[in-house]
């Protein structure tokens, strides 16, 4: 089976178990690591694999082939993206600081960049400039080096960006949270509505219950697709993502899903779909 996801620690230690042969009756695994940019794009266009990691916030483009599984994805509390800049302003100081600037996101369909626009419509006066597409790992650097004013990030980056010398402008995440009192839908794991998606749902659940159970079992496989990153920076990551979202989205997490996505329909950010396609 074809399986597509990031090779950030949090979906290498989700999906160590499977990908080894870990997981009884699994089909064995045919992996592309892959930005979630990409990932993103293969679901919409028709090209993507028979499972794979995608943004929530890509799931009204997607979903007429591909349903939402119930587990193995990146929802939580207190993980959200960071808006990040050079200076030492804060959005609270100045909601205007980002109008008319130049912005970079990890991708036009990410639910980082959903949140970004749902947050800029109500807190940056004109709304900011240029929105440029990088990958995620590129942004921090943009920013240091002045090629961008700000940048918005995912993932480590919450843990890494002061070595970058940059400054937090908001947390995404937590505006999310305050004005919803939901968690954050950041990465879903989705499946063609052709396959049997009960028994790739176990299998990934599996893979989820296998790595909470051996936790240093993926330590070698989560670090050789780690991008360098230090260990305790890579643990930090999975143990802010990988939580009980990743076992079961439950009523929450659907709730959660469902506000986004009607928010973003409701703006005409996203296209309308029919809810009920989500379970």
């Amino acid at each position: 089976m074809n399986i597509a996801f990031s090779p950030c620690p949090n979906d290498t230690f989700v999906f160590h178990a499977w990908v080894h042969g870990l997981v009884p009756g699994a089909p064995k695994l045919d992996v592309m690591y892959a930005d979630i940019d990409i990932t993103n794009n293969l679901a919409a266009n028709g090209t993507g694999p028979e499972v794979l990691k995608i943004s929530y916030a890509a799931l009204p483009w997607v979903l007429n082939d591909y349903a939402l599984l119930p587990c193995g994805g990146a929802l939580g509390r207190g993980c959200g993206p960071l808006v990040l800049t050079r200076g030492g302003l804060t959005a609270a100081q100045d909601p205007g600081v980002l109008s008319g600037r130049r912005v970079a996101v990890p991708s036009e369909r990410s639910t980082a960049y959903l949140l970004f626009r749902l947050w800029a419509a109500e807190q940056v006066p004109g709304g900011v400039g240029e929105i440029v597409v990088m990958p995620f790992h590129e942004i921090m650097p943009a920013v240091r080096d002045g090629k961008i004013d700000a940048g918005l990030v995912i993932h480590e980056a919450r843990f890494t960006y002061p070595s970058y010398g940059l400054s937090l402008l908001t947390d995404l995440g937590s505006w999310w949270e305050s004005s919803t009192g939901l968690p954050i839908p950041l990465g879903a794991i989705i499946a063609r509505r052709s396959l049997d998606l009960s028994a790739i749902a176990a299998w990934t659940k599996a893979s989820v219950d296998y790595a909470w159970a051996h936790p240093e079992a993926s330590r070698d496989y989560v670090m050789s697709h780690a991008q360098e990153m230090d260990p305790t920076v890579a643990k930090a990551h999975i143990d802010l993502y990988v939580n009980e979202f990743t076992g079961n989205l439950g009523e929450s997490g659907y709730g959660a899903v469902t506000a986004l996505l009607s928010r973003a329909a409701q703006e005409g950010l996203t296209p309308e779909f029919d809810l009920s396609l989500l379970k």
